[in-house]
């Protein structure tokens, strides 16, 4: 039992509040020999001791277990064993400009969820539509043509890493502007980030009308009779690069301001028209696959006006005439540069690869690899979509200086990348060969093998995508750049040797799930030097939590698919268990105390206002 001890020569105040545990006594020798004086209103914390020749004022707080042994002037808060004093007013200040930082950062936290779900809305409807469309164009296209409109454009996207790089660059200088609140040099980096642009289209529309038509004709193996549409989907697919590389800077705007209600709408849009494309694609007298590529420009070149209309009216930089500043240009320029590193690593270790599997196999397993590439981009929207939202504030998080929350959304983003990418592609990966019969009839060879492994891919990979946002952020990316690109390139230099060395296809998808593994321990150790990142934080909140829902996740999915015969009802049994299985693990294992109590607020929230309607 706790009691309260008061000497009885102790003078107490009015209002005062003595909680259990407190001592108010006095010392009986020395200078200190005296009766204590308690002024008014005064309140002592649990477990508090107050000896000696002590006065304190009025309006005084005495944290729990702190010990006073001296004067404490009216007004004041009082804590800890060695008597720290603060008057009132100061500590106000410091808790209010607390208050104003947890308020922003809630702000922000809102607005990455408000962003996410508009960004899903949009996904969902590109999504359905997608994969309707996807096997309408495959059935109507056939296999051969749908392999041809694959790897051709895919020659086209060979040379988008110039475009990637400046992309990139763009978005972050925006991203900073905007986290640094300087205006004036928002409006000069968007203007002259126009500039660059058009001049980067003369240079990929050159180097594609000379190198891009060579290739085509000369080296890539296209079906007898098809090399005049395949010269068409070039074309096609060149409109289609320059006019998005065009609006480029149009879109960083939208994602740097965090307007992605623009996506979700103009995205409604778009899937009419694409639902559109496929109803003239399927009554169409003329060559269906140049029919599909000329519609897909007049497509795109809609949308991207809309999204360059939209900028327009809300975001004065985009209305403001063009300027050019050097400085910036050349900043922005070095910046790109060794981005470019970056993206040519991505664009050989796909479009690379898909090319190699050409020259090597022929169309119709492009048409495989282009249909997992295809469903790779469908699934990995889930995931973008929360990057897109969240890649801004790491950004301006950065900016501002504000190192524990960067730490914070890294990876925080990188663990709930890994969740919402793992819940869709869990239960595809059991029932592959199902859904797809379902969705597409005609399955080429080898995409169930493609797909399955792709996703192994995309889990390993989307740890890494707020890290690279972080570094990106710092604008020192040259050791960054030349050590991802480095060991990350080796997927297409290992998979041109293997397939010379007569490998199987599949080789491919082996060499990078191998290869992005030990570019993440590469990209975990550039962290630590560049943004003196912890890496043992990412350890202990990122990979030893999402390792236990995963491996606890398979078990009942594998038994399942092992022991039921192939049906339509064991796809919808396993894919049901597969993600209340990954839900329910996840949950218990994967996520902090807080991030299950804020689950249970929301879902309490959520089921209270289904049960008032």
């Amino acid at each position: 039992m706790h009691t309260i001890t008061i000497n009885p020569k102790a003078v107490i105040g009015d209002n005062c509040n003595i909680h259990k545990g407190v001592t108010i006594g006095q010392e009986n020798r020395g200078a200190r020999k005296a009766v204590l004086y308690v002024g008014n209103r005064v309140y002592i914390g649990v477990n508090s001791s107050i000896t000696g020749n002590v006065i304190i004022g009025d309006d005084v707080l005495i944290g729990p277990n702190s010990h006073v042994n001296c004067n404490i002037p009216s007004h004041s808060v009082v804590f800890g064993n060695l008597c720290i004093i603060k008057h009132r007013m100061i500590l106000q200040k410091l808790c209010n400009k607390h208050n104003l930082e947890m308020s922003e950062n809630s702000v922000n936290n809102r607005r990455i969820v408000k962003n996410t779900v508009l960004l899903y809305v949009r996904t969902i409807l590109i999504l359905f539509v997608s994969l309707y469309t996807g096997r309408v164009v495959l059935n109507t296209l056939g296999v051969d043509d749908y392999g041809v409109y694959q790897v051709v454009g895919g020659v086209v996207a060979m040379f988008s890493v110039i475009s990637g790089a400046l992309s990139n660059s763009i978005s972050r200088y925006i991203t900073y502007g905007i986290g640094k609140g300087d205006k004036e040099g928002l409006v000069r980096t968007f203007s002259t980030s126009i500039i660059i642009q058009f001049v980067i289209s003369a240079v990929v529309l050159i180097l594609c009308e000379v190198v891009g038509v060579w290739f085509l004709n000369c080296k890539m193996d296209i079906p007898d009779g098809r090399l005049i549409a395949a010269n068409w989907v070039l074309q096609c697919s060149l409109i289609i690069f320059v006019v998005g590389l065009i609006s480029t800077p149009y879109n960083a705007c939208i994602i740097a301001h965090e307007h992605m209600n623009a996506f979700a709408y103009i995205s409604i849009i778009e899937v009419v028209l694409k639902l559109v494309v496929v109803y003239v694609l399927s009554i169409s007298p003329f060559d269906k696959l140049q029919t599909y590529v000329v519609l897909l420009v007049v497509v795109s070149i809609f949308i991207r006006l809309l999204y360059s209309l939209y900028c327009s009216k809300h975001f004065e930089e985009c209305r403001s005439k063009l300027l050019y500043d050097k400085g910036i240009f050349k900043e922005m320029i070095g910046f790109a540069g060794w981005n470019f590193f970056s993206n040519a690593a991505y664009i050989f270790n796909t479009q690379g690869v898909s090319l190699l599997v050409n020259v090597y196999f022929g169309v119709v397993l492009n048409a495989a690899r282009g249909i997992a590439t295809q469903v790779d981009s469908a699934v990995l929207q889930f995931v973008n979509n929360f990057t897109m939202a969240i890649n801004p504030q790491i950004t301006k998080s950065y900016a501002s200086g504000d190192k524990d929350r960067l730490n914070f959304l890294i990876c925080k983003g990188a663990r709930f990348s890994y969740y919402l990418l793992f819940l869709v592609t869990l239960p595809i990966l059991f029932e592959t060969e199902s859904i797809l019969t379902l969705w597409l009839k005609i399955v080429p060879e080898y995409t169930v093998t493609f797909v399955r492994l792709s996703f192994i891919g995309m889990l390993v990979t989307c740890l890494g995508t707020t890290g690279y946002t972080a570094c990106f952020a710092t604008g020192n990316i040259k050791k960054y750049t030349l050590w991802i690109t480095l060991s990350g390139s080796m997927v297409f230099f290992i998979t041109w040797i293997a397939y010379f060395l007569d490998a199987g296809v599949v080789a491919t998808y082996w060499v990078y799930i191998i290869v992005y593994i030990f570019t993440q321990v590469i990209r975990l150790w550039i962290m630590k030097g560049l943004l003196d990142f912890p890496v043992m934080m990412f350890v202990n909140d990122v990979l030893l939590k999402i390792s236990i829902p995963t491996i606890l996740s398979v078990i009942f999915p594998f038994v399942i698919v092992y022991t039921v015969e192939a049906s339509i009802i064991r796809m919808l049994i396993t894919c049901g268990i597969s993600i209340i299985s990954a839900s329910f693990y996840i949950y218990m294992f994967g996520l902090t105390k807080g991030e299950k109590t804020v689950i249970v607020n929301k879902t309490k929230i959520a089921l209270n206002r289904l049960l008032r309607k």
